[in-house]
């Protein structure tokens, strides 16, 4: 009984290390995106048991590129006080287990998807991971442009449930990708004002790093906003949604650009929480609205 009880005090944190380097908390809008899609595409007749393993093969390949996304930062991660704690900084866990556990990860949820989906939908998880880690990772220490470049293989997810459920990409399909996609800026815009000045002790070059007076970070946000409530109403015209969501959308993305506009006016970093905050309630809140349509 002792032994057990050693044994599980010694693994558990071991563990939770393993799944920090996925960044559950980041991912679980892979989770949830990936099922909205797969949903609306279903048409009301849901495969259960294909939508369990599109979501958990998505899941998979998200965490190991999370995972290959750690290990290439791991000195950006050293230098912030937000992410110095993480598991390869703070030393808990070795090179080589990390990347040995990205490349099971990833391979694990690629195989799954293409035994249990379509070769497409492998396909677009691949230009997720590739994109990710190949692309976005080694870009952000360059360019400011990383950014929106990395908010491509973010918007990917719905498009991973649509074509499991469908096998095909269609206009709604990109609906759906255009909307996460415009979501992230501001979203990020604001978490990256929040922690200029972590960035700052990084050396990586994003928008609010370089902006002085906050007029280039604003402005960005203000943009991503009017065109993410602009692009909220396409699920009307594509046969998504209907006047509750019409309306809905309206709603929650009349807020949204209120706080923008408050945060350009006034850049602080209690503005900037708030308005990152409100992202965080937007996107489930529009995604159960599309499904509420959809089910009526």
């Amino acid at each position: 009984m002792k032994t057990g009880t050693v044994a599980l005090s010694i693994t558990t944190p071991k563990f939770f290390d393993f799944l920090a380097l996925t960044k559950p908390r980041l991912n679980s809008l892979v989770v949830i995106t990936t099922a909205v899609g797969f949903y609306l595409a279903s048409n009301g007749q849901v495969d259960v048991a294909v939508l369990l393993h599109t979501v958990i093969g998505s899941a998979l390949v998200a965490g190991g590129a999370a995972a290959f996304n750690q290990v290439a930062e791991r000195d950006l991660d050293e230098s912030m006080e937000r992410t110095r704690h993480r598991p390869l900084p703070g030393k808990r866990i070795r090179l080589s287990e990390a990347r040995i556990f990205a490349t099971a990860l990833t391979a694990t949820g690629v195989t799954e998807l293409i035994l249990v989906t379509n070769w497409l939908t492998m396909v677009i998880a691949l230009v997720t991971l590739v994109s990710y880690v190949l692309i976005y990772t080694p870009l952000k220490r360059l360019t400011p442009w990383a950014t929106p470049i990395g908010a491509i293989p973010g918007a990917l997810p719905p498009m991973i449930g649509w074509t499991a459920a469908r096998g095909e990409i269609s206009v709604e399909a990109w609906v759906l990708f255009g909307i996460v996609f415009c979501w992230q800026l501001p979203h990020f815009y604001a978490l990256a004002w929040m922690y200029r000045e972590d960035f700052k002790r990084a050396n990586i070059p994003l928008v609010a790093v370089q902006d002085t007076n906050g007029v280039r970070t604003s402005t960005h946000v203000l943009v991503c906003t009017a065109a993410l409530l602009l692009i909220s109403f396409a699920p009307a015209l594509v046969e998504l949604g209907g006047s509750l969501y019409i309306v809905g959308a309206l709603i929650i993305g009349s807020i949204f650009l209120v706080l923008a506009v408050r945060f350009a006016l006034d850049q602080t970093i209690v503005r900037a929480r708030l308005l990152f905050f409100w992202s965080l309630v937007y996107l489930p809140v529009l995604w159960g609205l599309l499904m509420v349509e959809h089910v009526v």
